[in-house]
């Protein structure tokens, strides 16, 4: 695993810029903006995805398979933290002495000089920032942003625009979110993640204090999560000029959300300043009621008129893989969600509830990490024993970590309470025909993760086409 290094030395002028994993998410999204600055960009893949024949599209040179050839005659490098060092074209780069920058430290570059909102949290940030930047759109801003997922009214995760604000999803996984030069921060929460990295929940905690004391304008931060309590806090005791707006559901919170109504599309009400404001999205569940009074805060701490703002975020659409439909077979409809930690895990599952009416909740989950499993497998095995009806446990995807002895989906399965519920099948083609097999009329077919969970999709909906005809 490669983390940011501050200490580097960045250059005014990077030149033609190769990305090692240009196809994710967040590097494609970047990789997209440096090709929209003038740069040319070229970069490498162990596999094509609708992300690549984008850039490809754009002019992006893409070469599937890593091999040091493919840094040919780039000037500099961008890389995922998930990139392992004995990577060809990392050790080629660093053989020539190019500048090598991690993904955070490329995007922090492109930012300078422009007014940024930056979202952070352990759950909520894509959501949120797709949010943000749909209500700026609607609210006739032109920001620019990158997000970590395709926002869906844009078709798009990343794009230039000709406003002065420049929106980002902050990643906190490894502390580079506090590499930028933030105006306005968002804390969506504080919910404990990510402590292979920091070591401590109090050394998690206090990165996200640093992350709100370095922001020039506003802070805005959640009234309900625990964690983010104790940050605004140590905030206002560090900081007490700062000025912060609070959101939840919390009596005193700033910004309160209430009437909240979780039947189909969330609809809700927003105490701000004595008035209140009404809306009815177009996504299900409490989590994204609490999601748009975030976005709330953010819009009105800059300065955008009230009512206007709570209609434009109600034109959200929805994220790609968050609550994603991939197709209905024989009554059964097969979706795709990010969720990837216990919290997230039980919100994806909850909203689901609510609009799935007698069916039932099939979760197809893939824990991410080992680390994570390890700390909170039975946390995960609450949210999917209390949330859904039927549990199908993948095995591990490791992304950056080395496997641990004793660690497998199993970890997961093993920790319900009644087993009847749950099974660990580590082979996908196995795990997608017992899905079809248990499957009935009207249920929903829920994939969980942030790994790769999301290919076995495919074999889901042609498993229960088998069924089900």
């Amino acid at each position: 695993m490669i983390k940011p290094d501050p200490s580097a030395i960045i250059p005014d002028d990077l030149g033609t810029v190769h990305f090692v994993g240009i196809g994710g998410s967040g590097m494609s999204g970047i990789a997209r903006l440096f090709i929209a600055a003038g740069h040319r960009v070229t970069g490498s893949d162990v596999r094509d995805s609708s992300n690549i024949e984008a850039l490809r599209a754009l002019g992006a040179k893409i070469a599937i398979g890593h091999d040091a050839a493919n840094l040919a005659d780039a000037d500099s490098l961008v890389v995922t933290g998930a990139l392992w060092e004995d990577n060809p074209e990392y050790q080629l780069a660093k053989a020539r002495g190019l500048p090598i920058l991690h993904r955070s430290q490329a995007l922090a570059w492109l930012i300078a000089g422009q007014r940024l909102v930056a979202v952070a949290g352990a759950h909520g940030k894509t959501t949120s920032t797709g949010m943000i930047v749909t209500a700026l759109k609607a609210l006739g801003a032109d920001p620019s942003f990158v997000n970590g997922g395709v926002i869906e009214s844009l078709g798009v995760s990343a794009a230039h625009g000709d406003g002065e604000l420049f929106v980002v999803e902050a990643d906190e996984s490894d502390g580079s979110f506090l590499l930028y030069d933030t105006a306005v921060a968002l804390i969506t929460n504080v919910d404990p993640d990510h402590l292979d990295h920091y070591g401590s929940l109090e050394k998690f905690e206090a990165a996200f204090v640093e992350f709100a004391a370095a922001a020039r304008e506003l802070v805005v931060v959640s009234s309900d999560d625990a964690g983010a309590v104790r940050v605004t806090a140590a905030l206002k005791a560090e900081r007490p000029d700062k000025r912060v707006i609070t959101f939840g559901e919390y009596e005193s919170a700033d910004v309160r959300l209430h009437s909240v109504v979780t039947d189909g599309p969330v609809s809700f009400s927003l105490a701000w300043r004595g008035v209140d404001y009404t809306a009815t999205m177009r996504v299900p569940g409490l989590h994204n009621a609490v999601n748009a009074a975030g976005a709330f805060a953010v819009l009105v701490g800059l300065g955008f008129d009230a009512a206007d703002t709570v209609d434009a975020i109600a034109t959200f659409g929805g994220t790609q893989r968050r609550f994603e439909l991939h197709g209905t077979v024989g009554g059964v409809s097969v979706y795709d969600d990010y969720a990837h930690h216990p919290t997230e895990v039980a919100a994806a599952l909850a909203a689901a509830r609510t609009v799935v009416g007698s069916g039932r909740i099939i979760a197809v989950h893939q824990p991410h990490l080992y680390s994570r499993t390890r700390l909170f497998a039975q946390e995960f095995a609450d949210a999917l024993e209390r949330y859904a009806d039927e549990t199908v446990v993948l095995d591990v995807y490791g992304a950056r970590e080395d496997p641990e002895p004793g660690v497998t989906g199993a970890l997961v399965s093993e920790r319900f309470a009644d087993e009847s519920h749950v099974e660990f099948i580590s082979d996908w083609q196995q795990a997608a025909d017992h899905t079809a097999a248990i499957a009935r009329d009207g249920d929903f077919v829920i994939t969980l993760g942030c790994g790769d969970v999301y290919r076995i999709v495919p074999q889901l909906l042609d498993s229960l086409r088998r069924v089900r005809g």
